[in-house]
Order: C-alpha cells, then structure tokens, then sequence
C-alpha cells in the first residue's frame, strides 16, 4: 500500500511539473522527506510624504517588507489603475511611479496605505501627489509637477523607502 502511495505521489508531481493535471487519491503523500517553502510576503506600500527643499522637492514613498523593483516614467495624463478614469491633479507634466511587486493593503484586503491618496501640494515644482492603483501586485503612485521634471531616484534603507528628487527650475537670469 505505501509504495503504491508513493507511485501516485511521483506520477502527480511528474504530471504537475508537466503542466498536466491528475488525480491523486486522497491518501496519497510523498512522506516525511517532503519540504514546503512559504513565498516571501509582499512589500507593502504604506506612505507616500513629500518635502520641499532650497534647490529641489523630494517624493518619499515607505515601504514595509523588501523594496520592490520601482519604474519611473513621464506621462501625459494620470489615469486611475482599472477605471482608467483621469485623475484630477494640477499640473503640466506627469509621473507614474510603479512598483511590483508590491500591494497597499493587507493579506485580508485591508488597507495599510496611511498616506494621501489625492493631494494637492504647493511646493515650487511638485504640484500633487495620488494613489492611482492597487492592483494586482502593483502599487502605482502618481505625481504632478509646474516644471518638466528630471526626476533623480534612490533607494534608502532601514526603513525601506523610494526617494525621487527633482530639481526646481534654473533660475532665469535678466540682463
């Protein structure tokens, strides 16, 4: 009986490796030797603050668990995650901020984000800030800016958090 278990372990795991499915009795089990591995819990995204500075506004995005990859890019126009509504920030030009994978809620649903989820800020460039998604295992915020930004990145650590820089402006010089 126990090697005829043990077949019908080998046969699953060969199918499921396989991609193909299969029935295994109910009994069936692959024995003490067997090891499970938990994945890794998802970074949260819990705040999202902002500072501005003599020479540049600073986005600050803190995160719980390890950092996850973070894309930048310049947009048209913010658009909320799967209404695709338009989200409602002054401004002229745009970034998305995405990061995956990663959530801003909990494993039950509930939300751990405590920052602000559409804000207008008045700082000399950055001009709002909006939680625009959490879906899917990503979390995308977005932010408006006066100015085209050049946006400089970093990642900080102990807390875990995601800095974007950007400059203000050069000032202009009148002769």
């Amino acid at each position: 009986m126990l090697h005829r278990q043990t077949l019908a372990a080998a046969a699953a795991g060969i199918l499921l490796t396989a991609g193909i499915g299969a029935t295994v009795p109910a009994g069936a089990t692959a024995g003490p030797s067997r090891t499970t591995t938990t994945a890794p819990a998802m970074a949260q995204v819990v705040n999202v603050r902002w500072g501005g500075h003599s020479t540049f506004d600073r986005l600050v995005i803190d995160v719980r668990g390890t950092m996850p990859p973070v894309s930048v890019k310049a947009v048209k126009e913010l658009r909320y995650d799967g209404s695709g509504n338009k989200v409602p920030l002054a401004g002229k030009y745009f970034l998305e901020i995405k990061l995956s994978p990663a959530a801003a809620h909990n494993e039950s649903g509930r939300s751990v984000y405590q920052g602000p989820r559409l804000l207008k800020i008045y700082l000399p460039t950055l001009k709002g800030v909006a939680l625009t998604g959490d879906f899917e295992g990503v979390v995308t915020i977005g932010a408006a800016f006066a100015t085209k930004p050049v946006p400089k990145t970093s990642v900080l650590h102990h807390p875990e958090r995601f800095v974007l820089d950007v400059a203000h402006p050069a000032p202009v010089c009148h002769r």
